[in-house]
């Protein structure tokens, strides 16, 4: 997948597919002025799930997360978290915690202050804060480090502070802002898992705002991709990323060579596509999401496409299969990645693992090659 790795969700006996949805969002618009944030947004969440909401800038993302909080109020819609609407509930009041992104610990106190904070505030009684902050510390494995400032730690033990302080009091639902965005790449990744493991012993459900790809597809069992204040897709991360939408979900996760084309014929056995970027016709192996005769976009991911030197006894072209020649290539360690020049002037990208430990490539600069690729590995969109 190109660097994407998606997340593989264990069976989870605390989901009842029958029972009411733990967490439903009903119709939430919000406004900025002119500016529309949030456009009739509907949405529901099971108990128990990692739930990651997905897109750019701007998208509404996290205006979303800041109605869940109640840190804003819709403008229109409502939200009901098991079984109570929040309507008029204030943040204090409601059964959620958030993991800030700067992650907002107290400089000036211990680890443990930090952790039993909000307990301290309900008045809850010093022994079940103490039991209470223990139990955390050993959640996020941080036992001993009870009495250090938080100047005295590292990026990856704030974020588990951070972590167990929202954690502390027990929250129905935890919203994550961004909250490994401040970490360098190798401990982000050893943080997700964190996540993770600590979401599945705890069974709280969480709803993670991330622009991050990688992110989502590796911690989320569900995501739901927005653009433009609304939901444009949502599934399971090999889902949205195997069976996307539309063309901008198909860009958005991951990486995808879209190409337009229209509809020759169409039937139960499969679609033929004409592509004038490519000069043939593409076959997919199931019908066209569209009539014959329609405009649709073809996506084809790099890594589902083989590259190969041209033999000189090869056809040129043939079904789903190309001629170019190396323009450009990029080496990532574990994979290359390939531009090809086609024959008809358009470039497609051709991703291949690094199987072996070689110092040459399989393929190099300036070589002519044939791209292929099987029926299945096209995505055919209607937009």
């Amino acid at each position: 997948m190109s660097g994407l790795a998606a997340r593989v969700a264990a069976p989870d006996h605390r989901r009842d597919r029958q029972a009411e949805p733990f967490l439903r969002i009903e119709h939430v618009s919000h406004r900025f002025g002119g500016f529309v944030a949030l456009d009739d947004v509907s949405l529901s969440i099971e108990r128990g799930e990692f739930f990651a909401l997905l897109g750019g800038s701007g998208s509404g993302k996290s205006t979303l997360l800041r109605i869940l909080a109640g840190l804003l109020e819709p403008d229109a819609g409502r939200v009901v978290l098991d079984g109570q609407d929040m309507a008029g509930v204030p943040a204090h009041a409601r059964p959620v915690n958030m993991m800030f992104q700067s992650y907002a610990l107290f400089p000036h106190m211990s680890v443990a202050q930090n952790i039993g904070f909000g307990l301290r505030m309900e008045g809850a009684p010093k022994a079940l804060i103490r039991e209470r902050v223990a139990e955390m510390l050993a959640l996020v494995r941080m036992e001993g480090l009870g009495e250090r400032r938080p100047a005295a730690l590292s990026g990856g033990q704030r974020a588990r502070i951070a972590l167990a302080r929202a954690l502390a009091k027990r929250p129905k639902l935890l919203l994550l802002d961004e909250p490994l965005s401040a970490l360098d790449k190798n401990l982000r990744e050893e943080m997700q898992f964190e996540l993770q493991g600590i979401q599945d012993r705890t069974g709280t459900t969480f709803v993670i705002v991330t622009h991050d790809q990688e992110e989502a597809m590796t911690m989320a069992t569900r995501l739901a991709v927005m653009e433009r204040g609304r939901l444009v897709q949502v599934g399971t991360p090999g889902e949205v990323y195997e069976y996307p939408n539309s063309r901008f979900v198909a860009e958005f996760l991951g990486t995808a060579n879209i190409l337009e084309g229209v509809v020759e014929s169409s039937g139960p056995d499969g679609a033929r596509i004409g592509c004038a970027d490519l000069g043939l016709a593409i076959l997919y192996d199931a019908p066209a999401p569209k009539p014959a005769g329609s405009r649709v976009f073809v996506a084809l991911r790099p890594e589902r496409l083989a590259i190969a030197r041209a033999a000189a006894e090869e056809p040129r072209v043939g079904e789903n299969r190309l001629s170019g020649r190396v323009r450009d290539i990029a080496y990532f360690g574990d994979f290359f990645m390939y531009h090809v020049a086609l024959e008809g002037g358009r470039t497609i990208r051709v991703s291949q693992p690094n199987l072996r430990r070689i110092t040459g490539r399989p393929v190099d600069w300036e070589d002519a090659v044939v791209v292929s690729w099987d029926r299945q590995a096209a995505m055919v969109l209607p937009e």
